[in-house]
C-alpha cells in the first residue's frame, strides 16, 4: 500500500471520528434534563412563625426581707399553695423586741416629762397672774422687776412644754419604726399562689433585699393559673405577628398533646437592645413575644421548655406552588443573562433591582419557560399564587439542583415517582 492510500484512510477514519463527536456533542446539548413536574393547585395554607422560650406565670413575687436576721421559724415548702397574708417564716425577733422596748421606755419617759412641763407651765402662769393683780391693787406690794421675772418664767416654761411635747412625738415615731421593723421579721404571702422555689432553710440567714437581690431572695409565689411562654422572634418575622394570634404551644414536658395559645404582648425593643449598639449588622436582633396558654395542664411547672408556632395568616383554596419551586432570575436578557440565585423566597434586601422571582413553566414540547410570578404568604410547603399562574399549568417543582441550573428553552422529562416513598401531604 502506499502512502496516498494510507493517508486516503486515515483521513477517512479522521473524518469519521470528527463526526461521531459532533453528532455525540450535539446528542448531549439536547439532552433533557430529569425534573419533577407538578400542576399548579388550590390548597389551604397556614402561615406562621415558629420559635422556642420557656413557660412562665404572668404574676410572680419573688420575697425576700426587709432586715438581716436567723430564720428561726419555717412553716412552708416547696410546692405549697398558700393564700395572701398567711405566715411564710420568722427571723429572730429578739433585737428588734429589745429595740421596741426601748423605745417604748422612751416614749413613757417623754410623756413624764411633758406632763411636768405643763405642770410647771400653768404654775408659773398662775403666778405671774397673781403677782400682777396685786400689783394693779398695791403697786407698792409688786415691783415691775418682779412682774418681769414672772413673765419671763412663764415664757420658758411655756418653751419647755412644747419642747416636752415635741419629745413626745419623736418618741412616738420611733416606737412605730421599732414596731415596723419587729413585723418585718414575720414574713407573710404577699399574695396567694404556689411556692415555686424555695432557697433558704431554718436556721439560715436571711439579709436585706437592698443588699443583694438575688442573694436575698427567699422564695418565689407564683400565680401558676395565669401561664405564658416568651419567645425570642427574629425581626424578619416580628412584623407579621398582631396581638390576638393563635398560637400552638408544644411543650417538651407533655411531648404528645399540643396546647393552644394566644398572643397578648410583643415587645417594642429587642431583647439584645444592649448589644445591638455596638455590634455589627450580621448579628441576628431578636424580640420577645409573650403568648398565654390557654387551659394549661395543672402540672405544669415554671421554666418548662416550650416551641410557639404562632400563626400569622391563613387562606382556603388558594392557588399554591411548592416553595422549591420558586426561583429567581435576571429580569433582562433571560437566556443570556441566566443565573439562579436561590430556591425559595429571599429577603428584599437580598435580591437584585432587576432580578424577579418565578417558576419554570412545562411546555406541551417538554421545554421550559421562565415566567414571573406574585407569591403571597408561605405555608409549610407551599406558597400563595397572586398572579401569574393559572389552575393546572406544569411547573418545575424539583429537584434543588435541576431548577437553579435550568435556563429557557431547555428540555426536560419528568422524573418517575418512587413508589416506595409515601405521597407528600397538603399544606
Amino acid at each position: 500500500m502506499n502512502k496516498k492510500a494510507k493517508y486516503g484512510i486515515g483521513g477517512v477514519v479522521l473524518v469519521g471520528v470528527v463526526a461521531l463527536a459532533v453528532v455525540a456533542a450535539n446528542k448531549n446539548k439536547t439532552k433533557a434534563t430529569e425534573v419533577r413536574v407538578e400542576a399548579v393547585e388550590t390548597r389551604d395554607l397556614v402561615a406562621s412563625v415558629t420559635a422556642s422560650g420557656q413557660i412562665q406565670p404572668r404574676t410572680k413575687v419573688d420575697v425576700s426581707a426587709d432586715v438581716t436576721g436567723k430564720i428561726v421559724r419555717l412553716v412552708v415548702k416547696e410546692g405549697e399553695i398558700v393564700k395572701k397574708g398567711q405566715l411564710l417564716l420568722q427571723i429572730d425577733p429578739e433585737q428588734a423586741t429589745a429595740a421596741l422596748q426601748r423605745a417604748e421606755a422612751q416614749l413613757a419617759s417623754a410623756r413624764a416629762q411633758s406632763a411636768q412641763a405643763r405642770a410647771n407651765l400653768i404654775q408659773a402662769q398662775r403666778n405671774f397672774e397673781r403677782s400682777a393683780d396685786i400689783q394693779k391693787q398695791s403697786p407698792n406690794l409688786v415691783s415691775v422687776e418682779q412682774l418681769e421675772q414672772l413673765r419671763t418664767q412663764a415664757e420658758v416654761n411655756k418653751a419647755l412644754a412644747e419642747a416636752a411635747s415635741f419629745s413626745v412625738e419623736q418618741a412616738v415615731a420611733s416606737v412605730r419604726d421599732a414596731r415596723q421593723a419587729l413585723s418585718r421579721t414575720t414574713i407573710t404571702a404577699p399574695m396567694s399562689g404556689k411556692i415555686t422555689r424555695l432557697n433558704v432553710e431554718e436556721g439560715e440567714t436571711a439579709i436585706m433585699g437592698t443588699l443583694n437581690k438575688d442573694a436575698a431572695t427567699l422564695l418565689t409565689i407564683s400565680d401558676m393559673s395565669v401561664l405564658e411562654t416568651k419567645v425570642k422572634v427574629d425581626e424578619t418575622d416580628v412584623a407579621r405577628i398582631s396581638v390576638g394570634d393563635s398560637a400552638l404551644i408544644q411543650i417538651d414536658a407533655f411531648p404528645d398533646t399540643t396546647f393552644v395559645g394566644r398572643v397578648f404582648e410583643i415587645s417594642n425593643s429587642s431583647v439584645n437592645k444592649a448589644a445591638a449598639g455596638a455590634a455589627t449588622g450580621d448579628q441576628a436582633i431578636d424580640y420577645e413575644v409573650r403568648v398565654q396558654l390557654v387551659n394549661p395542664p395543672t402540672d405544669t411547672r415554671p421554666d418548662f421548655s416550650a416551641t410557639a408556632k404562632i400563626v400569622t395568616a391563613k387562606r382556603e383554596k388558594a392557588l399554591s406552588i411548592p416553595i422549591i419551586a420558586l426561583t429567581v432570575r435576571e429580569n433582562e436578557d433571560l437566556p443570556a443573562g441566566d443565573t439562579a440565585v436561590t430556591v425559595g423566597r429571599q429577603p428584599t434586601k437580598q435580591v437584585g433591582k432587576r432580578d424577579v422571582e418565578g417558576v419554570f413553566i412545562v411546555g406541551t414540547d417538554n421545554k421550559v419557560s421562565f415566567r414571573p410570578v406574585k407569591v403571597g404568604i408561605a405555608g409549610e410547603r407551599h406558597f400563595e399564587v397572586l398572579d401569574g399562574l393559572k389552575a393546572g399549568e406544569r411547573i418545575v417543582a424539583g429537584t434543588y439542583q435541576a431548577i437553579r441550573e435550568l435556563k429557557d428553552g431547555a428540555l426536560v422529562k419528568e422524573a418517575v415517582a418512587d413508589a416506595k416513598k409515601p405521597a407528600e401531604k397538603k399544606s
